[in-house]
């Protein structure tokens, strides 16, 4: 069995394995990460040899860190993440390199239209109707977008709304809301198989999937990091937050993973705070009193016009793991314009939690 996982911000590890009468066993760890004495790498191997192979993440993680000289240094791993690769190796999970993936990126669309592209997009790739897909959006319009499971009276202030010609969509993920305006917001979205983030809990999967983003943040001189759970964060403050949700396969199989992530591009943030209601209870865990310092736009930091930052984004995604040009189909689009009528953009369901 072999087993890949990228740490966040670190380095690729690399796991191959057996598995006999219900143990671990020929286990060999690899990987372009630094480590201090030679030793310490045989250390890993014989913590590993013989564990159970229903042991968690955690428990694999405390074999070890038993094991190892005190004197070992890591530079970009951790015991966390030979243990996710082993976990990935047990659940036969695949990686970027397995797949073809597409890109769409096409003309404004509706705020509603693109809630409803996520789910018909993320249900083809699930049934493998569509290869890995990473759908670069483009607003028509101003948007709220208010998590699966949120209130609308609470997160949403009707005057703003009404004054600033904004509208008010309910995604399928959970999560909190977002302002969206057409040329200050750049979102995108990742469905992916199910087998992807195979081995990973949902916490490691946000950052799994967030890796390739911040890599092209780094590309364009900044600094970014996965600020669990779902949100990526600079120095100078927040610049993205993401949402997830998991789609059963036909017949009950896997599936797939919906990743999105809306990053702030040019934010008005007096805007943001006459549309929204953020409470003190939200902003009491996040280090600060005005929810205008917590957002930092990619324009100030990078100095390049939005369609730059969207295009380096795609060009780095590219780089690491292919990418071809596609298109949402025919079909695609007519299945995602009738759930506009039948659910996106029907009261029943923006107001599903009143």
């Amino acid at each position: 069995m072999h087993g890949e996982y990228k740490v966040p911000g670190g380095k690729l590890v690399v796991v191959d394995l057996d598995v006999e009468g219900g143990a671990l066993r020929n286990v060999r760890v690899a990987g372009d990460f630094f480590l201090e004495p030679d030793e310490a790498i045989l250390a890993i191997d014989a913590a590993l040899e013989g564990a159970p192979a229903n042991t968690d993440t955690a428990g694999l993680a405390a074999r070890i860190e038993a094991a190892l000289p005190g004197s070992t240094v890591m530079l970009g791993l951790s015991a966390e993440g030979v243990a996710i690769a082993v976990r990935r190796a047990l659940a036969q999970a695949t990686e970027w390199s397995d797949y073809d993936w597409q890109l769409i990126h096409e003309a404004p669309q509706s705020p509603a239209l693109h809630m409803a592209l996520d789910e018909v997009i993320t249900a083809e790739v699930a049934a493998g109707l569509r290869p890995p897909t990473l759908r670069v959006w483009e607003w028509d319009s101003p948007a709220v977008i208010i998590g699966s499971f949120q209130s609308l009276r609470n997160e949403v202030d009707p005057a703003g709304v009404e004054r600033h010609g904004v509208n008010v969509v309910r995604r399928i993920s959970g999560g909190g809301a977002m302002f969206a305006e057409p040329s200050s917001t750049i979102t995108y979205s990742l469905a992916v198989p199910q087998s992807l983030v195979s081995g990973l809990s949902f916490a490691d999967s946000y950052a799994y999937l967030d890796d390739w983003v911040l890599e092209a943040l780094a590309d364009m001189g900044i600094k970014a990091w996965y600020q669990p759970l779902n949100d990526i964060a600079t120095e100078v403050g927040k610049i993205a937050g993401a949402a997830q949700k998991r789609v059963v396969g036909p017949d009950g199989g896997p599936g797939a993973v919906l990743h999105h992530v809306t990053m702030a591009y040019d934010i008005d943030a007096d805007k943001m705070l006459e549309v929204l209601r953020i409470g003190k209870e939200k902003m009491s865990d996040k280090g600060t009193r005005s929810a205008k310092k917590r957002v930092d736009p990619l324009r100030q930091q990078t100095g390049l016009p939005r369609q730059a930052v969207i295009e380096r984004m795609i060009e780095s995604f590219r780089k690491r793991h292919g990418l071809t040009t596609g298109s949402v189909t025919d079909a695609e689009l007519a299945r995602a314009e009738e759930l506009v009528r039948t659910k996106f953009a029907t009261p029943e369901w923006t107001a599903r939690v009143p």
